[in-house]
């Protein structure tokens, strides 16, 4: 059970006289000797207990006093102690408040930093009809069957380096990516079928399925949280990881399937698929966040709240070491990696956000004005969420004592540092966009509407490139036309956006005359492509603002 925090509001004084458990807690026994107490708050958060505060929290009706229940309870509770854990129990908001609980929605869920869940269908009876299946797969013969196909698969892709880099760097039609991308959200769906069976084999029960945006990017889940009702520490290492083994051996199944076939998109698309499935299982993998990988080691360790209790540790340690003061206590005393593990949870999910920004804001900035407002939209969660982690910071060290002159020290030495550093270092500016082919031969720039036309001057140079799913690779070199500079409105086929071979779905765009010369590698042969062009080095601060808030109004 977690302690009450610094600043938690308690209950009101005659309701930690007279405790009682709020509507929503429900207290589970141990599921065999020796296994830990649980306190279920909701449909998804769990305590564990131990034997005399479950006592404690299973006697606390409402009406009984804190001299009542330490007369029930008996030897060695006091009302001091009594009064105490109750106020712990208070704190983990796991006592009635006496606040109409508002109605949650049970389809829809925000889960920081940035996963929108959204509940689908409640799997209890469908996974109770695959236990036989699980049943049937748990043991030794069918461990070393999957091992056998996910390691032959990666064998198989070994063999097919040639293929695979040629499937990966070539566009692909509209249909072979609907499918491919429908293959991979499948798969991402068997994988939480996995961990729902699995744990449904060993008595839990799942409450929630359905489709989620991690991070932007669209998979399924499916809510395991039951599982910290498990006895033994294995069988939640087991339910924790039984979606990678599920999606590793899918991922064998197909790679070892592309040997049996010929020289075609669709076993270019098998391929493609093969290896964002064994890398989505690898990704997962990742203790950082709140993934598979975290959730296998949290419960190898058998240490609830892992990696919330490990950031508090970090940001406890930076704020002695920059800040000062004696009144910090570890959360994981026991942990001698807590700190360092706790400063790459705090720092990966920034991560990966600005990693989501850089990957899709050039595809989403093409596609108009919406897309140049969902990026920017996207910077801006991004800087909430780095400035939840210094109040964070700045809250640890005002608690424990810290010298508020120290703090506002740092601060405006960091925001002095990040203006020199913006003012100063010079950033590369490309824009990114695509090219078409006239049946003249002459080759047309297609820039987004929100390019800053003022950076754009004749003989820029532009490079011509075919681009992949994965890997682009460069066709040919190109400069801005003398006479062409201002660029004219255009309409850029689907091609010339996005790595799919596709005149489809044209879009409003900027259209720049090139010039090709022999010298450069003369024309590419293929009629449409991506392309990039270089207009110089700007300040750090001015590249930000030029490449990711302007386009958001520059329409």
């Amino acid at each position: 059970m977690p302690s009450t925090p610094a600043g938690a509001v308690l209950l009101a004084p005659e309701r930690l006289a007279r405790p009682r458990l709020a509507p929503d807690v429900v207290v589970h026994e141990p599921a065999e000797p020796g296994a830990p107490w649980v306190v279920q708050r909701g449909s998804h958060q769990y305590f564990r207990l131990q034997e005399d505060l479950a006592r404690l929290v299973r006697a606390v009706d409402g009406v009984r006093d804190h001299d009542d229940l330490a007369d029930a309870l008996g030897a060695p509770w006091t009302q001091a102690d009594v009064g105490s854990a109750v106020r712990t129990l208070a704190g983990a908001k796991v006592l009635d408040d006496g606040v109409p609980k508002k109605d949650r929605s049970s389809w829809f869920r925000f889960v920081p930093p940035l996963t929108l869940q959204f509940t689908l269908l409640k799997p209890d009876r469908l996974l109770a009809r695959l236990a036989p299946l699980v049943a049937a797969a748990a043991n030794r013969r069918a461990a070393v069957a999957a091992s056998a196909v996910t390691i032959g698969g990666l064998l198989a892709l070994a063999l097919r380096t040639a293929d695979l880099q040629g499937a990966l760097g070539r566009p692909f039609a509209p249909l072979l990516y609907l499918c491919v991308i429908g293959a991979v959200l499948a798969t991402t769906a068997v994988h939480e079928i996995g961990h729902g069976a699995v744990l449904t084999y060993y008595g839990g029960r799942p409450t929630r399925m359905g489709m989620m945006l991690f991070y932007m990017s669209p998979a399924f889940f499916c809510d395991v949280s039951d599982g910290w009702r498990l006895p033994r520490k294995e069988q939640r290492v087991r339910v924790a990881l039984a979606g990678i083994a599920t999606q590793t051996v899918i991922a064998g199944g197909a790679a070892l399937a592309t040997l049996l076939m010929g020289d075609s998109a669709a076993r270019d698309g098998v391929l493609v698929y093969a290896v964002v499935t064994y890398l989505s299982g690898i990704l997962n993998l990742l203790p950082f966040v709140k993934l598979d990988g975290y959730i296998a080691l949290m419960s190898h360790l058998d240490i609830p709240h892992l990696r919330d209790r490990a950031m508090t540790d970090a940001r406890r340690w930076l704020a002695r070491l920059v800040i000062g003061g004696t009144g910090y206590r570890r959360e994981l005393p026991g942990v001698r990696w807590a700190v360092p593990f706790g400063l790459l949870c705090m720092t990966f999910p920034l991560y990966i956000v600005a990693g989501a920004i850089t990957l899709w804001s050039d595809s989403l900035q093409r596609l108009g004005a919406l897309g140049a407002l969902l990026v920017l939209c996207g910077i801006g969660y991004f800087l909430h969420h780095l400035a939840r982690g210094v109040r964070r910071f700045a809250r640890e060290a005002r608690t424990a004592g810290g010298r508020t002159w120290r703090l506002g020290a740092v601060l405006a030495l960091a925001a002095a540092a990040l203006a020199v550093l913006g003012q100063s270092v010079q950033v590369p500016y490309t824009v990114n966009g695509g090219y078409t082919t006239a049946k003249d031969g002459r080759i047309t720039l297609l820039l987004p509407l929100s390019t800053d036309r003022s950076l754009i001057e004749a003989g820029a140079p532009v490079r011509l490139y075919r681009a992949g799913i994965a890997t682009r690779a460069q066709t040919g070199a190109a400069t801005v036309a003398v006479d062409g500079a201002d660029g004219t409105d255009a309409m850029a086929p689907l091609s010339a956006l996005i790595p799919v071979r596709s005149e489809a779905l044209p879009t409003p765009a900027l259209g720049l005359p090139l010039e090709v010369s022999d010298a450069q590698g003369g024309a590419p042969a293929d009629v449409s492509g991506t392309a990039q062009l270089d207009v110089g080095s700007l300040p750090g601060w001015e590249w930000l603002y030029t490449k990711y808030v302007a386009p958001a109004w520059r329409w």
